[in-house]
């Protein structure tokens, strides 16, 4: 099973707390070839394409510019590492043994707008692109077609009959899943309150990255095993799930 998570915007490029072997990024080349492209653009250009404010759009301004072919160890930090969204809240990357992570390295991808499929210990330079961004180059006027179904490929390469889908729809729609060859299973996650059950946006995220968290603890490689997923008061729900939906709720948080 291989499963696949969004990045985040929030950033930690901080020291790295654990003795790791980083790796280099599959589309290395891709992602100094976006940031070439994204340079070029104004602050003001940056601010309309991210819908960001001035102050970020003169960071990330600065962060393409100084972005390098071939940074140094200072310049990087691994991928599960440097992310610090809500997702990365619950994989909790940085508490995991040298032995999840190992296993991490082979069953864990994270997807981006910039470095199209990264391996969890891959390193990366800082920056913030979305998927979703309009960014124009030589293959198309958006993100999803530069990465056209290349990261369906990369996917495809693993030996994985089964992708579990905890990205957001922004990301797993580059993945381009008609082109996979694996199944994809998809796990939802409700709040219950006032009879109602519905997905909220930040619960969902970081229950996307427990979820993560638990497979890569438990080796988990099978859909059954999924449905064992219990963190922070989730049950699975079998009456409101499907073969490719698995449905989780639990009571509104206080």
């Amino acid at each position: 099973m291989l499963t696949v998570i969004s990045p985040a915007k929030k950033l930690d490029f901080e020291g790295v707390p654990l003795k790791i072997d980083a790796t280099e990024p599959a589309f290395k080349a891709d992602a100094y070839s976006l940031s070439r492209t994204a340079r070029r653009l104004s602050v003001a250009d940056l601010q309309k394409l991210m819908k960001i404010s001035p102050a970020l759009a003169r960071l990330n301004q600065t962060r393409f510019r100084d972005f390098a072919e071939n940074p140094t160890p200072e310049q990087v930090k691994p991928a599960a590492l440097a992310f610090n969204g809500d997702t990365y809240t619950g994989l909790q990357a940085d508490t995991l043994s040298a032995e999840d992570l190992a296993y991490a390295q082979d069953h864990l991808r994270i997807l981006s707008g910039l470095y199209g499929l990264l391996r969890p210990m891959d390193n990366i330079q800082p920056y913030r692109l979305e998927m979703g961004s309009r960014l124009a180059t030589r293959r198309g006027k958006t993100l999803y077609q530069y990465w056209g179904t290349r990261i369906a490929e990369a996917i495809n390469a693993v030996e994985t009959d089964t992708v579990l889908n905890c990205a957001s729809v922004e990301y797993f729609s580059a993945v381009k899943p008609e082109a996979l060859t694996a199944r994809v299973i998809t796990p939802v996650f409700l709040e219950e309150r006032d009879g109602t059950a519905k997905i909220v946006s930040f619960f969902a995220k970081k229950a996307r990255g427990m979820m993560a968290r638990f497979v890569m603890q438990g080796r988990i490689e099978s859909v059954d095993g999924l449905k064992g997923f219990d963190h922070a008061g989730y049950v699975f729900q079998p009456a409101q799930s499907s073969a490719e939906r698995l449905v989780f709720s639990r009571k509104y948080p206080d």
